[in-house]
């Protein structure tokens, strides 16, 4: 398998990482968040105009015509600024959920907004009970006259507060964490009956619970068939999957970098602490962890078009990596740095942050890899 970069990719990732070295300082990051959205709309803008918004679309579309390495430059090169603006909240959960299940009325109405900054979506998936579970959701759309009645509650909906409008996966039929009988609907966020709680989370971004009571649409919110939404979207978090890993990749990888320096800066006894060799080896370790999380992801990214199981076993095991390597990196790093690296205006606790939540985003190492087991036991099984 060749893993390098194509001249296009090359292209793609010296815009990203231009555009963090230029404009996304640590201080403009920190003016973001304290926005009323808590990310810039400005850059966001920035972001379409530099066309970022439509890598994972299609050329017809107004897309890049990427795929998991051309989310992967740009992932990475996000992480390693830190960005906090809903990429991957707009653009992959949603806008590549729109662009498989959407018909083509759809796709006209919503990708090119997406890809010009003018709307930003949020998927709304998960629930309470289901925890990590994608398949478990409860919220109902029941069929009233040529459309829809959706009622139900989603719970830490990624940039769920300031999304204009929402993909919702509610049920059609089944129940339960049944395979059958998921649909997806789009949804005005400002729609009567649609109520949100925004609040700010740990690593700087922003989610919501989101309630649905009685919320009424045409049967022109229905993304592709009723009930058969499932595959489509498993394919869309896979892909999520592989964003939130390469992010992982980039953020550790400055967190190592800034570790590095102020142990070559810090003194004790008169010498650099960076000249123990205990030391030393800790910071070995850390860019070890981060070799494996690249390599890993890389794999991965390049594994979407392979056996459906295959892909499958390869994005849980980098996500289950990512959840294990970062944590290891995020601590040595706090630990490194001492209580500089507890306080808020030091760098690297916001790096350190961002790289522990990245595990718990789409399901943490524990729940990956319990996916990786039953995927083991079905081939086992097979055999």
């Amino acid at each position: 398998m060749d893993f390098k970069f194509s001249d296009e990719q090359r292209m793609l990732e010296e815009t990203v990482g231009r555009l963090v070295r230029d404009s996304y300082t640590f201080d403009a990051r920190n003016k973001a968040l304290e926005s009323e959205h808590g990310f810039s709309t400005d850059t966001w803008t920035q972001f379409a105009e530099l066309g970022l918004l439509g890598v994972p679309f299609s050329e017809d579309a107004g897309g890049f015509n990427g795929g998991g390495p051309e989310l992967m430059v740009v992932a990475e090169g996000f992480g390693r600024g830190l960005v906090v603006e809903p990429y991957l909240a707009t653009v992959v959960l949603s806008g590549v959920l729109i662009d498989k299940l959407g018909n083509d009325a759809q796709k006209e109405q919503y990708l090119p907004a997406i890809i010009g900054g003018e709307t930003r979506f949020a998927l709304a998936n998960y629930e309470t009970k289901g925890r990590y579970d994608h398949r478990f959701v409860e919220t109902s759309a029941k069929k009233d006259g040529d459309g829809y009645v959706i009622n139900g509650e989603k719970a830490v909906v990624l940039h769920g507060d300031s999304a204009d409008q929402l993909v919702v996966i509610a049920r059609t039929g089944g129940s339960g964490n049944d395979k059958d009988g998921l649909s997806a609907f789009i949804v005005d966020a400002g729609a009567d009956g649609v109520s949100r709680r925004g609040y700010p989370t740990i690593d700087g971004l922003h989610a919501a619970d989101i309630t649905f009571k009685d919320v009424k649409v045409g049967a022109d919110a229905l993304l592709g068939d009723e009930g058969k939404a499932l595959d489509a979207l498993e394919a869309t978090l896979d892909l999520a999957l592989i964003t939130l890993c390469a992010e992982a990749s980039g953020a550790m990888e400055v967190a190592c970098d800034q570790t590095l320096d102020y142990i070559k800066e810090r003194q004790q006894f008169g010498v650099a602490i960076g000249k123990f060799q205990a030391l030393q080896h800790r910071m070995v370790e850390m860019r070890m962890e981060l070799e494996k999380v690249r390599s890993i992801t890389m794999l991965a990214a390049c594994s979407l078009d392979v056996e459906p199981q295959l892909r499958k076993k390869r994005i849980s095991a980098a996500k289950a990596q990512v959840g294990k390597s970062g944590r290891k990196v995020a601590e040595e790093a706090i630990q490194l740095f001492g209580g500089m690296g507890m306080m808020e205006e030091t760098p690297v606790s916001h790096y350190a942050k961002r790289i522990v939540m990245i595990d718990h985003w789409l399901g943490d190492r524990e729940y990956h890899l319990g996916v990786l087991e039953d995927l083991i036991d079905v081939d086992d099984h097979a055999a």
